[in-house]
């Protein structure tokens, strides 16, 4: 057995290392605004999501193209899926379903059709798509998974209606082999509170890089002043608006009346 110094085994080792990090990617992703200000004309806005690739100095470039998935999630809140079932000629409600914490909103952007972009276990593993993402569901006292529920399909149909859930295989662009760009569109009912985008470049099949980005969504002007008054003077908010539904009920009254 041929025995070498310790010296000589650091340096392969060092060599070793170097090889494998030869051709890695980075990601570098923006937005082009990070806080969407919500007024009382706000009708929907739409987001740019653009970024690159870059490569190592040392590596060359890679045969196949480049493919990328972005999700955005949005805050998380609790649902109920309900059932509606005709009682005695009376729609009613009868079976429902409590999730806990889903996405208030869900988008996911991809390049090409997430089947093309990765096989059906890594996109599990991943979470990629509306399909893999967990919707943790309160059943019977216990919290987990429910396969095949008929609930968590009636909830995605519901939010993909609002809009609020959208899957879209092609939004993702590369303008050149390394730069690409997307287009997010939100919603006028689209929730309040933080954002965050998780985008992930794939390459025959394998995820080789991951990074991240976060935009936020709040109320200005005067609706951000009623909802911080009704939560902070719950009894005071309640009172004016009270009175001021009398008053317009009053004025109406003396306008419209009759002589």
């Amino acid at each position: 057995m041929i025995r070498l110094p310790l010296a000589t085994l650091v340096i392969v080792a060092l060599f070793a290392g170097g090889a494998r990090a030869t051709g890695a990617e980075r990601l570098v992703v923006s937005l082009t605004n990070h806080r969407v200000m919500i007024t009382s004309s706000y009708t929907g806005v739409e987001l740019v999501l653009f970024g690159s690739v870059e490569r190592d100095a040392t590596g060359g470039s890679r045969g196949a193209p480049y493919d990328i998935v972005a999700t955005i999630t949005g805050p998380r809140e609790s649902l109920r899926a309900r059932r509606k079932e005709r009682v005695l000629g009376i729609w009613v409600n009868t079976e429902s379903r409590m999730f806990v914490d889903p996405p208030s909103y869900l988008a996911v952007l991809a390049s090409r059709p997430l089947d093309a972009i990765a096989g059906p276990e890594t996109r599990r593993r991943l979470r990629l798509g509306i399909t893999n993402t967990p919707f943790p569901e309160f059943v019977h006292n216990d919290i987990g998974e429910v396969s095949n529920d008929p609930f968590r399909a009636a909830l995605v149909r519901l939010m993909r209606d609002r809009t609020l859930y959208s899957e879209k295989p092609n939004a993702v662009t590369f303008l050149t082999p390394t730069l690409f760009r997307a287009s997010l569109s939100l919603p006028a009912q689209v929730p309040i509170g933080s954002y965050a985008v998780d985008v992930k470049l794939f390459a025959e099949g394998a995820m080789i890089a991951e990074t991240d980005s976060a935009f936020e969504i709040v109320k200005v002007g005067f609706e951000q002043f009623v909802v911080s008054q009704s939560r902070e003077h719950g009894l005071l908010y309640g009172m004016a608006t009270a009175a001021m539904a009398l008053l317009t009920g009053w004025i109406a009254s003396v306008a419209f009346r009759r002589d």
